[in-house]
């Protein structure tokens, strides 16, 4: 990069402050930014009130180069609420304790140094987002990994913060086998707009890339550029119903159980008989009878480390 490429560009730092890494952070993006000749970042604190809305919209309005989300799942999606559709590229300092988007995408999770580097010098792509609404609200929101209802949202609700801070991403399977005991709920599927369908399922989910911790991939084939999204529905029976779950999951979805199927759409809609919990990219939002999906294709530029992907996350592995 010359001089003059690097002349007036400014990056936006939008940080979790109650993330224990959260002040490193700050310290690197100013460091690079000065080293890199870039003007002082704009730096901007979440708050409990605005966990990054308004910090996004206020770095649009400043006309920034990039926009740094620095925190966990919740920041990215806030954030990238914002920058969707707004041509503004984004990149990730993952300060969480799940930072799924981050793991699908090969983005350090433990090395901040690392991640505000492909911030300023990494490759960029345009991934796909998909708006949500939910129990037909005016407004829309957006999630970049998965989201659902029912039994995986119980997990994000139920998770113990402490917990959290003490054992990590071990907490959630804590959370998840408090939450195994259930009974199925009655629900009617339309995917993209074609005749509905009934089940009694736990969980309803709707996935734009596939991995989680672990490296377990939940939606197979699922892809974060391909256009598509991917429900995943979860029906248990029987005693031995959650083992063949579990199955099917490690078998990557093949086989014939109904406990657990899949389909790939551009749009769906879920309405419930009875109101279950919902999350979006592990932020729970209460609970819903109604959640409309609708994929945006390759609308949010994201910023990530060079070298071939995963072919199992992007459609064009290479570069």
């Amino acid at each position: 990069m010359t001089t003059t490429d690097r002349a007036g560009k400014r990056a936006a730092l939008i940080l979790n402050p109650i993330k224990n890494t959260g002040a490193d952070a700050r310290e690197i993006v100013e460091r690079v930014s000065s080293e890199e000749g870039w003007e002082a970042p704009l730096v901007l604190e979440t708050t409990v009130e605005d966990p990054g809305h308004g910090q996004a919209q206020e770095a649009l309005r400043a006309g920034v180069d990039v926009v740094i989300a620095a925190g966990g799942d919740g920041t990215v999606r806030c954030v990238a609420e914002e920058l969707s559709g707004t041509g503004t590229a984004m990149a990730l300092v993952p300060l969480g304790t799940g930072n799924l988007l981050a793991r699908n995408l090969d983005i350090a999770v433990d090395n901040p140094e690392e991640a505000v580097d492909t911030a300023f010098h990494g490759t960029e792509r345009r991934i796909d987002v998909v708006h949500v609404t939910v129990d037909r609200a005016q407004k829309a929101h957006v999630f970049l990994v998965m989201a659902g209802l029912g039994y995986d949202a119980a997990i994000m609700s139920d998770t113990r913060d402490d917990l959290k801070d003490k054992v990590g991403w071990l907490a959630y399977v804590d959370a998840g086998i408090r939450n195994l005991p259930g009974k199925p709920a009655r629900t009617t599927i339309t995917i993209d707009g074609g005749r509905p369908f009934d089940r009694r399922l736990r969980s309803v989910m709707g996935g734009n890339c596939g991995k989680i911790m672990g490296g377990l991939e939940i939606f197979p084939g699922a892809k974060i550029d391909d256009g598509l999204l991917d429900l995943m529905t979860v029906a248990p029976r029987g005693r031995f119903g959650w083992l063949n779950v579990a199955g099917k999951l490690f078998a990557k979805g093949k086989g014939k159980d109904p406990s657990l199927e899949y389909y790939q759409c551009s749009r769906a809609e879920v309405q419930l008989h009875e109101p279950l919990e919902v999350q979006l990219d592990g932020d729970p939002l209460g609970k819903a009878t109604h959640m409309s999906f609708e994929m945006k294709p390759e609308s949010l530029r994201l910023r990530m480390p060079y070298g071939r992907k995963d072919p199992a996350i992007l459609s064009n592995p290479l570069p």
